[in-house]
């Protein structure tokens, strides 16, 4: 079996992989499984409440996670010109997304990727994967399979295997009300 196949079953069947992203490697897992989240949080050794990135190929698997109505057109046209790229954008939250997603906030933080390989998983997965970078909390994000191997390596079920997209940091998070800048990339 190769890789990709390996790392799109491991998300099947509950587990938690890594992947590589537009400036980091990413840990993700099946955002609507609150056991892989679990999972999840105790690898990164991070707290619910600080909440998890969902990461899409398309803005459409991205829409059952989102409350569109609280929105302004404007609002919507200034995210959807971002993308696909490495902007993050945070956005009111459905009432489908858990507590294990969106954490202490009434908002998600959601973004559609320009990272062929992390859009290729997400198309065959169907769905949206969680995001975070991989790497313990506290310690230097990784930025290749080898670094992911050295820091969570034993704790994981599969590595999608490839390159990053180049960038040197994680994605910018902006604020879809405000435009305002949380974080930048």
């Amino acid at each position: 079996m190769d890789n990709f196949n390996q790392a799109l079953n491991a998300l099947k069947s509950g587990e938690v992989i890594a992947y590589p992203t537009e400036g980091v490697f990413g840990v993700g897992c099946d955002p609507d499984n609150a056991d892989a989240i679990k999972k999840l949080l105790a690898l990164k050794q991070r707290p619910v409440e600080k909440g998890l990135i969902l990461i899409a190929a398309n803005y459409e698997q991205l829409l059952p996670y989102i409350d569109e109505s609280q929105l302004t057109p404007q609002q919507l046209e200034k995210i959807h010109q971002s993308w696909p790229g490495p902007v993050t954008w945070i956005m009111p939250c459905s009432d489908k997304v858990s507590h294990w997603v969106c954490g202490q906030f009434d908002s998600i933080a959601v973004r559609v990727t320009d990272h062929p390989l992390v859009q290729k998983m997400c198309n065959a997965f169907g769905k949206p994967l969680t995001s975070t970078s991989a790497n313990l909390t506290g310690r230097p994000s990784c930025m290749t399979t080898a670094e992911v191997k050295h820091q969570l390596g034993d704790r994981l079920v599969a590595i999608l295997e490839g390159e990053t997209g180049g960038r040197e940091k994680p994605s910018e998070i902006r604020d879809a009300k405000t435009s305002q800048v949380l974080r930048k990339g």
